[in-house]
């Protein structure tokens, strides 16, 4: 009997504990679209991406070319000049995968680019998000854009615009914010005689 009531308090005192939990969530892609050396960053990184690709379209343009030239030439070549050309057609081939590799692999040109660009960026984010949680007393932060699903947040719990003052940014592109002014000023409006 004294073992079920220990239990049942247990469980009251896990589940009052539960509820004095607070919790709230950002939008991190949000926060970030609003940070202009966000999206300096990956402006840069778009022309280098097509920078890149050009040198690899060009390079696959000119193996094109050599192995049209070298089905040309087919009937007419002796067995060692084929060999030798196809081995040609092939280590370009080889090169051009290489440098695919190097350019925009995992571990390529361009992550590599991202890393220094990036992420200093999203480290500040971050920081700002655990200075705000700290101040607040939440014990979680969700991300709403993130992969993990969060069906419904009540929108008094988006943090997101507090991230970004913090940060020193004037958030810009939330169009809830912009609507309800809007139906704010025609509420105004119609109180004071005036209708859109």
């Amino acid at each position: 009997m004294k073992k079920l009531i220990f239990i049942a308090l247990m469980m009251i005192s896990a589940s009052a504990a539960s509820y004095a939990q607070k919790f709230a969530f950002v939008d991190s892609q949000y926060i970030l679209d609003n940070i202009t050396e966000y999206q300096m960053a990956q402006n840069q990184l778009d022309e280098l991406a097509k920078t890149w690709q050009k040198e690899i379209d060009a390079k696959i343009a000119d193996i094109d070319k050599l192995y049209k030239a070298y089905q040309a030439d087919a009937v007419l070549l002796p067995e060692d000049l084929k060999r030798k050309r196809e081995d040609g057609i092939l280590n370009k081939e080889k090169e051009v995968k290489q440098l695919q590799q190097k350019r925009f692999s995992t571990d390529g040109d361009l992550y590599k680019k991202r890393a220094e660009l990036v992420k200093p960026i999203q480290d500040k984010v971050y920081n700002a998000i655990e200075e705000l949680a700290k101040e607040k007393g939440y014990s979680v932060m969700f991300d709403r854009s993130g992969s993990g699903t969060i069906l419904y947040a009540d929108a008094k719990f988006d943090k997101s615009d507090e991230i970004l003052q913090k940060l020193g940014y004037t958030p810009a592109n939330k169009t809830t914010t912009n609507s309800s002014s809007k139906q704010q000023e025609s509420t105004e409006d119609e109180d004071n005689g005036v209708r859109k």
